[in-house]
């Protein structure tokens, strides 16, 4: 590691550079890229839950392309196998010896694109890979270098032929993002790129070296975090257990989430301590897909957005709690 690399400081230059590079590609997302890049940054995986078209797929790539991390997509489909995943043992004729042939999932970006049209058995063996960083072979055990990161997709309307995401998993993804439609005038940007660069596919300038993401990340575990956003966390938490409208709320790795990814969201936007604010922000996307809804309100306008939402509204902040100590 170098000797400035894990300043907070110089990894917030690092992100701005890395946000610029994946916004020549990925158009007006600047909000949902900085919330992924802090996944990274945090060292977890993101899901990216959004309708078709919408640059889910590219943000991927181009994240790759810029923290210059090597980069698979696995098309997740009804007949994808766990060694489609994982990669298998082959027969090797010329030494009559069993080899391994490493599978997608050692890579450093895994794009699982529609992560929910694939069946629970191939689901839990990329459930091992991102929790235990490894995956188990007919016995053997294979570790996956570091960085190792999954930015999986799926489409949240259309449900015939795919298989849900039980909690266990959704509950592995430190965030879940969603971009949302562009306005016109980044339609229209987005457009006129196509037509100016003449061809469909787009590079992303590489802004890191291999090995800096690292460095970046070890940034992450220096910023500051008063006492006071901490009880504010787990108090947002425990909300959520206690709230009418949820079966289940978030576990503790709830808490962790929300002081992890305001740790790496305080470092993009440019600080050393983590603010009450950079929790809010983070919230919903780190906590909403932990709560599970009453069945009998499924078909109602409450979901897991909402019952956060709500609760950023009505539990205490620490400067409501400590008289403004902002850290």
């Amino acid at each position: 590691m170098s000797s400035n690399a894990s300043r907070p400081t110089d990894a917030t230059l690092t992100c701005v550079r890395v946000l610029d590079a994946v916004e020549t590609a990925v158009v007006g997302k600047r909000a949902g890229l900085e919330l992924v890049l802090a996944g990274i940054l945090a060292g977890g995986h993101v899901l990216l839950e959004d309708y078709p078209g919408l640059g889910k797929t590219l943000a991927g790539r181009s994240f790759a392309q810029a923290l210059g991390l090597t980069f698979t997509r696995a098309q997740f489909t009804p007949d994808l196998l766990p060694s489609d995943l994982t990669g298998s043992f082959l027969y090797n004729q010329a030494t009559h010896e069993f080899e391994f042939r490493e599978g997608p999932l050692f890579t450093g970006l895994l794009l699982a694109d529609e992560i929910n049209r694939t069946p629970p058995k191939t689901q839990a063996a990329l459930l091992e890979a991102m929790q235990e960083r490894q995956i188990t072979v007919e016995g053997r055990t294979f570790p996956l270098a570091a960085p190792f990161h999954v930015l999986a997709t799926a489409n949240p309307v259309e449900h015939e032929g795919t298989y849900p995401l039980p909690e266990a998993q959704l509950d592995r993804f430190l965030l879940r993002v969603s971009f949302g439609y562009p306005t016109p005038e980044e339609e229209a940007e987005v457009v006129r790129g196509r037509l100016a660069r003449r061809a469909e596919e787009q590079q992303v300038e590489q802004v890191l070296a291999p090995g800096e993401l690292l460095d970046a990340q070890s940034a992450v575990e220096l910023v500051e975090v008063d006492h006071s956003v901490v009880d504010y966390c787990v108090d947002l938490v425990g909300a959520t257990r206690r709230h009418g409208s949820v079966q289940v709320g978030s576990s503790p790795r709830g808490s962790l989430a929300l002081v992890t990814v305001a740790r790496a969201y305080a470092v993009v936007q440019g600080r050393d301590y983590v603010t009450p604010e950079d929790v809010k922000h983070v919230a919903v996307p780190a906590l909403a897909h932990r709560l599970t809804i009453k069945p009998e309100l499924w078909m109602t306008q409450v979901s897991g957005v909402t019952i956060v939402r709500s609760l950023l509204d009505t539990v205490p902040t620490p400067a409501a709690l400590t008289g403004g100590h902002g850290r």
